[in-house]
């Protein structure tokens, strides 16, 4: 007899998704707020939290705390993943938010070393411990929320919105800095201004938070988790796997080819978001001031691109748009780092930033759909999370002190070559990727290795 299928979930109105998609959005926006917001005012709180001295021992030391909250990406990835996967899209983001204005709330609130001693360095790690956690669990759980509220044909669009919000934190914390720097004194901003930006990341995740908790869940995750409720048995008749075993025994191809896909659009972003700036500064010679209004309008168009490359991949397919932007890097990056290079002019700087953060749009609007959609619902958060964790916390973490280790060392260049080979891998892992169907809502990914695979029409159950 032919194997029945789990009807389709009924497609939302729009006003909805709307609603859901902002929602999950927001806590994007705080969480990458906060956590550049750490980076922007490190040099003002530095000697605040540690004993008095060198200078660049303070900054090193908050340096090393920063990176302390970067490796702990991996297991937020793993926890706040395998959390959403049993208890649902909507706690999992919430819980994240939380993590993430408890830690902001603690450096804006948190006596200085002269005051409490050792406890205050200890302060500060334990709170980017918990933003770390934070912001590792928040990918897949938002990438999985994002792709299940959305509906048929437009998930890549819907799903796009993960990266502007993301880089709308970036700017936030950007303009703040800014608009501080303009009001206040250098005496005020090592006195107490540092401490604005932390409460303001504080109130607003308390903000998103209360939002968080009234959004829906996903009809995907509802449904799953009423399957597994009723004990519906599996066609093998054994048991069935769930979390970590399930995902490594039974999508080890999709784990890879996320891996893949993770690793150049990873390093690209990070290389054209955040070193280049530096770049600009030390390589190019340009001044600071400029090199920051430059940045700030290049992502400001970068973020403005991600719905109508996502909007366009729900047209022509993920395969071609990831297929544009890691064959694009691979030729553009090392004539495009050495223009930039070369020049002095902020205009010429600004449009050839524009045109590489254009091919990174190819991957960023896609990061979340394209990896969401080779997973079911019962590992899918933990599936995305936990690789793109690792692969932010190794390739990301690692992408600028690769690249001014190499220009001490006078290979500058070489790092251009890293870049494209990174790239070159997501140009591999693509073709891996089977296209779904764009009509289905959220179709059933690829068997289990060990089980025959379905039909590619079935629905995701």
């Amino acid at each position: 007899m032919p194997q029945s299928r789990t009807p389709a979930p009924p497609t939302p109105d729009r006003p909805r998704v709307v609603a859901n998609v902002v929602r999950g959005c927001l806590g994007n926006l705080v969480e990458w707020y906060d956590w550049f917001a750490y980076a922007t005012f490190s040099i003002y709180f530095a000697s605040v939290f540690f004993p008095e001295g060198d200078r660049t021992a303070q900054l090193l030391s908050t340096a090393v705390v920063f990176a302390v909250g970067f490796f702990m990406r991996p297991l937020g990835g793993w926890l706040l993943g395998a959390y959403a996967d049993r208890f649902g899209r909507r706690r999992a983001l919430t819980l994240s938010v939380t993590l993430m204005s408890a830690g902001s709330l603690t450096i804006a609130l948190a006596p200085g070393h002269d005051v409490i001693g050792l406890w205050a360095p200890a302060l500060l790690v334990l709170a980017r411990l918990a933003q770390g956690l934070s912001v590792g669990g928040e990918f897949g759980s938002s990438a999985s929320y994002l792709s299940e509220v959305a509906p048929a044909g437009r998930r890549g669009f819907y799903s796009s919105f993960q990266y502007v919000s993301i880089v709308m934190g970036q700017l936030a914390a950007l303009l703040v800095a800014i608009v501080l720097q303009h009001l206040l004194t250098e005496e005020q901003l090592h006195g107490w201004g540092w401490r604005v930006p932390f409460l303001i990341g504080a109130v607003a995740g308390l903000v998103v938070m209360y939002l968080r908790r009234s959004m829906e869940e996903s009809e995907h995750f509802r449904k799953e988790q009423a399957r597994t409720a009723g004990g519906l048995p599996e066609s093998s008749g054994t048991p069935e796997r769930k979390g970590l075993v399930a995902l490594f025994a039974e999508y080890p191809r999709q784990l890879l080819a996320v891996f893949g896909l993770a690793i150049g659009g990873t390093v690209a972003f990070y290389t054209y978001t955040t070193y280049l700036q530096k770049y600009l500064v030390n390589t190019a010679g340009i001044a600071k001031p400029t090199v920051t209004l430059i940045g700030f309008a290049a992502l400001f168009v970068y973020m403005l691109m991600q719905p109508a490359v996502g909007a366009l991949s729900d047209r022509i397919g993920r395969r071609p748009v990831m297929f544009a932007f890691s064959g694009g890097c691979m030729l553009l990056t090392v004539p495009l780092m050495t223009l930039l290079g070369r020049t002095s002019s902020p205009w010429i700087a600004f449009l050839l930033m524009t045109v590489a953060l254009t091919f990174v749009t190819g991957y960023s609007a896609l990061a979340a759909i394209i990896k969401a959609e080779m997973f079911p619902t019962k590992v899918r958060a933990l599936g995305v999370g936990l690789p793109h964790a690792l692969v932010t916390a190794t390739f990301g973490g690692l992408t600028e002190p690769i690249a001014l280790a190499l220009k001490d060392g006078g290979r500058e260049t070489l790092f251009f070559w890293y870049v494209t080979g990174c790239v070159g891998l997501t140009f591999l892992a693509t073709l891996l990727v089977r296209e779904p169907s764009r009509t289905s809502h959220l179709d059933t990914p690829e068997a289990p290795a060990a089980a025959p695979r379905p039909s590619k029409t079935a629905p995701l159950a």
